[in-house]
Formats: structure tokens, C-alpha cells, sequence
């Protein structure tokens, strides 16, 4: 079963339905044959976009989160210290620290990448945009 990691945007593009999500990334994710994860790192960043007034959401970022993981049978991947010590070693392709938590989770984790963020290629990291 692939297995796949939506970027956060990718993640806010699903719910919302947005046309800037790609045909490809769209139906990846809606395979039932594939398996998708949402990281920890993309709720926190939520959160902090969320207290900036960068995010909008229709409640808490907990509670969006977990109605939206559940409805649409994503499962959360959670950060371990094998994650954030891998971060040390990538090289400085990208700058945000998230989306370097992501790289190192779907580096470790073997995951797909969903994402539209060119830069998480060179980090030898599958992506589908």
C-alpha cells in the first residue's frame, strides 16, 4: 500500500477543495488504496499561523484537525527523536523548519511527499505534485 505525507497546504487544499490542488496529488490522496498521514509538524504549524491570524479555521486547530483526520481516514504521524535528529543532517536545500520536519519524517519513514514545493526533491525524496 503507498504510503503518503500531504504537505500542509496540500493537506488545507484537500478539506477546502481548492483548485490549486493538482490532478495528481487529488487523486492520489483519494485512493483508497493509499494510505495518508498528516504530520504533527503540519498541526503545529497550523497552530502558529492560526495565533498569527495567517489561518483561518472553523473552530481550534485540535479540534479541525481531528474532524478532518477522521472524516477523511487520514492517520497522524507523530514526531520522534529518530525524526528531529535527522533534520542535523540534511543539507540546507529549504529553509523552513517544517517543511525540513517533513523531509526527515518521509526520508525515515519511506513516505511519499505530497507536495507543490519543488525543493523537497532534492532531498532524494519521492514527491507527487
Amino acid at each position: 500500500m503507498p504510503r503518503l505525507l500531504l504537505d500542509t497546504h496540500a493537506f488545507l487544499w484537500w478539506i477546502g477543495d481548492a483548485p490549486e490542488l493538482s490532478e495528481a496529488a487529488r487523486h492520489a490522496i483519494a485512493d483508497p488504496d493509499n494510505e495518508c498521514y498528516l504530520s504533527l509538524a503540519s498541526c503545529w504549524e497550523m497552530s502558529i499561523k492560526s495565533s498569527l491570524g495567517k489561518l483561518k479555521l472553523p473552530g481550534s486547530v485540535e479540534r479541525f484537525v481531528a474532524e478532518q483526520v477522521a472524516i477523511n481516514g487520514f492517520v497522524l504521524l507523530g514526531i520522534e527523536l529518530r525524526h528531529a535528529a535527522k533534520v542535523e543532517r540534511l543539507p540546507f536545500h529549504h529553509r523552513d523548519p517544517f517543511d525540513r520536519l517533513l523531509i526527515a519524517q518521509a526520508q525515515a519513514e519511506k513516505l511519499t511527499l505530497i507536495t507543490v514545493d519543488g525543493a523537497f526533491a532534492k532531498y532524494g525524496v519521492k514527491t507527487i505534485w
